[in-house]
């Protein structure tokens, strides 16, 4: 089945993400470079945005937040909100293969908070 194809990707990017934070709280390397260099490089794309406006409003902070780990078939991205000065203050991993809509990876509590001291590590702008 396709979407267990997904979800075993989605458990094997929160397998390298935990050993990436374990590295960088040790302050251990992780793939011959820092760790926290190593979770900058690693996801593919980091986006935001923010809620709905009037065109002409002024510049309003983003909002939510997403990091995108792997495309294709199966792809797995790292989303949430974000607190008032921009640092992620939820986060849910989803996953996706073809033709299958993004689907909630079901994390424990502990693996939500390796996520956030992860997403904590990229910035999200003003």
């Amino acid at each position: 089945m396709e979407t267990d194809h997904a979800r075993e990707q989605a458990q094997a990017q929160l397998e390298s993400i935990t050993g990436m934070v374990e590295a960088m709280n040790a302050d251990r390397e992780w793939g011959g470079m820092g760790a926290h260099e190593a979770i900058l490089e690693d996801a593919l794309s980091v986006e935001v945005r923010s809620g709905w406006h009037a065109p002409e409003a002024p510049h309003h902070p983003p909002l939510e937040y997403c990091l995108l780990l792997c495309t294709g078939g199966p792809a797995v991205r790292i989303r949430g909100d974000l607190d008032s000065y921009g640092t992620p203050a939820s986060v849910i991993l989803e996953y996706q293969d073809w033709g299958t809509p993004w689907t909630v990876y079901p994390a424990t509590g502990a693996e939500d908070a390796i996520m956030l001291v992860y997403a904590m590590q990229f910035y999200f702008g003003d």
